[in-house]
């Protein structure tokens, strides 16, 4: 009896889910760098922004770090659905699968710190102005974008476990 196929997912599709991760990942990236608000008391105005915070700054690293791998990724990708071949044979399914799991959780992090600051900094203010609550609330977009990027990234992460050369 024959063995058998092995279980292999299309190139096409990596390079599919791996587009759609870079795109949540940017458009994370733009929603939280242009994110600010003026916050006026009649005397003073404060101008707020997100690099003020550090968990939004974290996850701005966040989604930074997983738009460069996604990009490298991608250009190897594009690589193998144009030729065939996997650039690195072996190594390079092994590279895929650690690294995909690396930024998945990285990704995560990022996500659960803009939410952690979103949803702390909205609960029991009640005197807030509706300008404070948008520029949060523009956060937690930012976020779940991130989360949605995440998600995608574990989606690859399952994909390059299958896709790993079976020993033995």
């Amino acid at each position: 009896m024959a063995p058998p196929p092995p279980t292999t997912v299309p190139p096409l599709a990596v390079l599919v889910v791996r587009i759609l991760t870079f795109i949540c990942l940017l458009i994370s990236v733009i929603i939280i760098v242009t994110n600010t608000v003026t916050i006026s008391n009649g005397i003073s105005e404060v101008k707020i922004k997100f690099n003020d915070f550090y968990a939004y700054r974290y996850m701005l690293s966040t989604a930074v770090l997983g738009i460069a791998y996604t990009l490298v990724q991608s250009a190897f990708t594009i690589f193998r659905v144009s030729t065939g071949n996997r650039i690195g044979g072996d190594a390079s399914a092994q590279i895929d699968f650690y690294g995909d799991k690396l930024i998945s959780y990285v990704l995560a992090t990022g996500a659960a710190a803009g939410f952690g600051l979103s949803v702390d900094s909205n609960r029991g203010n009640g005197s807030e102005s509706s300008d404070t609550k948008d520029f949060f609330d523009k956060a937690n977009a930012a976020a779940s974008l991130l989360l949605i990027g995440f998600l995608l990234s574990a989606i690859s992460s399952v994909i390059s476990s299958v896709s790993l050369p079976k020993s033995g």
